[in-house]
């Protein structure tokens, strides 16, 4: 039987989902489950993974594209995965999983405390070699599972990230790719494999490592038994993927050292690509192995507007969701119609959610809206929506002048992927915020499509990663910045830079309480 089909599994902050697409690189179907990763009312902070329902997720999100699509599941010629960064699951010696974490849990604040203490000067010398902090790896997570779950942390055998777990369900192997493996923390960046000494120098195991593959290597086949689950028939190759903006990137072509992307999802994720791993002076930024090897990036992350917009839909919207029901429109497509009338600046209104990233000192103010008027002509709920999007842009104008006082360098042009970039809208006022032309993917699953690029390139069909993502990205729209608001941007955006201050020190002073903070800030 033909190979027609290549199919991505994306395990992202807020939902799961499986994409299929043809050889060509075109989406055939995507079926998404929403899920939520719940805090231990024991440990505040915490963002357990509960790898069980979330497997049945995964699995009725792949069992429904095929049936959906009507596929013959043996013309899928390979399949691989992606995921949101950092989460990790720990194994014992039968390959059980036995504790979990998604990406931005807090629970670990003692922990950091801890090793402030043993070396106030760990985390920055850490950084200069892994190119990662406390805030957001590994470590510190490790350290708490040793110290609160003790027979738990005797009993771990292997560390894995998510898109290695799905591999693990799908074949029953467990290796770890180093675009989702760096960000553990524990990576030697500049050779992408484990670097034992960092868990010494910690007071971690050093025997927790399974190996390391690289970026569409061939990890192993989908075993028998998967069919009631997953549809999945014994014995389709299963490629090493990668994390989500690494191949969010190759799904959008930004393959080159010196090209850049914005992903809009639950979090919007600044990549910036370079062929030399240089660590920030000022440890501000993060730095990951690219999932193409002779790469690495530069991030800057904002968190949760993607998760800011749903809370906002879900709290204020109700007649939007109504009226969308009713006419099968998208709901977001209904406020964007009313925010485009809204004046860019919102009338002075200023929000604050994500801050502008500073990974050793991380933390963010808590979420509110200011200088708004008792006038519900000007300052109604789609106001408001708006001033959540162009917070979001002003954001992302902070971390492309983070990134450039590290590099020198600001990219010409950005490609905007994800689910925010549906928004016309939300790219139009990025493109005037940044002041540099956007492009915009016609496939908006960029992450998936990286995925399933990698799943072509693991069996041969693509010879090149780099020419195939070039090959097969096409760039549906070109937007070009109004520079009247470019300006007017730039000068909400100095305001909106001494707003957010004050609102950070409310929170020192434990008057309002951070949107989120890292461990031990």
């Amino acid at each position: 039987m033909s190979s027609n089909y290549l199919l991505a599994i994306d395990a992202g902050t807020g939902s799961v989902r499986a994409v299929l697409f043809d050889l060509k690189g075109s989406q055939i179907a995507c079926v998404q489950e929403e899920w939520e990763h719940k805090e231990d009312p024991d440990y505040p902070g915490s963002m357990d993974f509960d790898w069980v329902k979330n497997w049945e997720l995964a699995a009725s999100c792949i069992r429904r594209v095929i049936s959906e699509t009507n596929v013959n599941p043996r013309e899928i010629a390979a399949i691989s995965t992606t995921c949101m960064r950092e989460g990790i699951v720990l194994y014992d010696r039968e390959g059980r999983e036995i504790w979990a974490c998604a990406n931005v849990d807090a629970r670990s604040n003692d922990e950091v405390e801890q090793l402030i203490r043993k070396d106030p000067e760990l985390e920055r010398l850490l950084y200069q070699e892994s190119g990662q902090s406390f805030a957001l790896d590994a470590i510190p997570r490790l350290l708490w599972v040793k110290n609160k779950l003790p027979d738990r942390y005797e009993k771990t055998a292997y560390l894995g990230m998510f898109n290695d777990w799905l591999i693990y369900k799908l074949t029953g192997i467990l290796a770890v790719e180093p675009s989702n493996g760096s960000t553990t923390g524990l990576f030697r960046l500049a050779s992408r494999t484990w670097n034992p000494e960092i868990n010494q120098r910690c007071g971690l195991r050093t025997d927790l490592f399974p190996p390391v593959k690289e970026c569409g290597t061939v990890i192993g086949k989908t075993m028998a038994g998967l069919q009631p689950s997953t549809g999945l028939p014994e014995g389709i190759p299963v490629v090493a993927g990668g994390g989500d903006a690494q191949l969010g990137c190759i799904g959008v072509g930004v393959v080159n050292s010196g090209e850049a992307a914005v992903f809009g999802g639950s979090f919007w994720q600044y990549e910036y690509n370079t062929d030399t791993p240089i660590m920030d002076p000022d440890c501000r930024v993060r730095v990951n192995c690219h999932a193409i090897p002779s790469l690495w990036q530069y991030e800057a992350l904002a968190f949760k507007p993607g998760l800011v917009m749903r809370w906002y839909r879900d709290s204020f919207c109700s007649a939007e969701k109504k009226l969308a029901a009713e006419t099968g429109r998208n709901v977001y497509d209904l406020l964007n119609e009313e925010a485009e009338k809204i004046p860019a600046g919102c009338y002075g209104m200023m929000c604050s959610f994500s801050d502008i990233m500073n990974f050793m000192k991380w933390k963010h103010a808590a979420p509110s809206f200011s200088n708004f008027e008792l006038d519900s002509a000007k300052f109604n709920h789609y106001t408001f929506y708006r001033a959540i999007l162009e917070n979001t842009a002003l954001v992302t104008k902070g971390h492309l002048e983070l990134v450039q006082s590290t590099t020198g360098n600001l990219p010409e042009e950005i490609t905007f992927a994800g689910g925010a970039a549906n928004s016309h809208l939300w790219a139009q006022i990025l493109s005037d915020v940044l002041g540099i032309p956007v492009n915009i993917p016609k496939v908006k699953e960029a992450t998936a499509l990286g995925a399933a690029i990698i799943a072509g390139f693991g069996i041969g069909l693509y010879p090149d990663i780099r020419q195939t993502a070039k090959d097969l990205v096409i760039i549906e729209e070109r937007i070009t910045p109004d520079m009247e608001k470019h300006k007017r941007y730039g000068e909400i955006y100095e305001a909106w830079r001494e707003f957010y201050k004050i609102q950070l020190t409310l929170c020192d002073r434990r008057i309002t309480r951070n949107m989120w903070a890292a461990p031990g800030l």
